[in-house]
């Protein structure tokens, strides 16, 4: 299951673990309410528009990091692959072919 982001009214930011579809928009810590925080849950603060682009919705486990950067790399598509497992694409058409030699395709892709 994901991990989904939640912000308090101080900033602070606190993971709470839910199925995908029903993680809800607002949740209470410690007697405080927070709100979703897309921006925390994509990693990027603040949000960050453009390329290059860290994905981690086709992000792989940390452990698995170095063997998707040499599978990418095995299939012509060099990629920067962060410790964190989430590649790091440098533009539409390189986030396009990284996909396809995954055997992935986004539908509600804006590039």
């Amino acid at each position: 299951m994901p991990v989904f982001c939640y912000e308090t009214e101080d900033g602070a930011i606190h993971e709470r673990i839910a199925r995908v579809g029903k993680a809800p928009r607002r949740i209470t810590v410690a007697g405080k309410s927070a709100r979703r925080a897309l921006y925390a849950e994509i990693k990027c603060s603040p949000p960050v528009k453009g390329w290059p682009l860290t994905c981690v919705g086709s992000g792989v486990h940390p452990d698995q990091a170095g063997e998707l950067r040499d599978h990418l790399a095995s299939h012509g598509v060099p990629t920067e692959v962060t410790p964190a497992g989430d590649p790091v694409y440098r533009n539409a058409m390189h986030r396009r072919k990284a996909l396809k030699v995954r055997g992935m395709h986004d539908n509600a892709s804006f590039c």
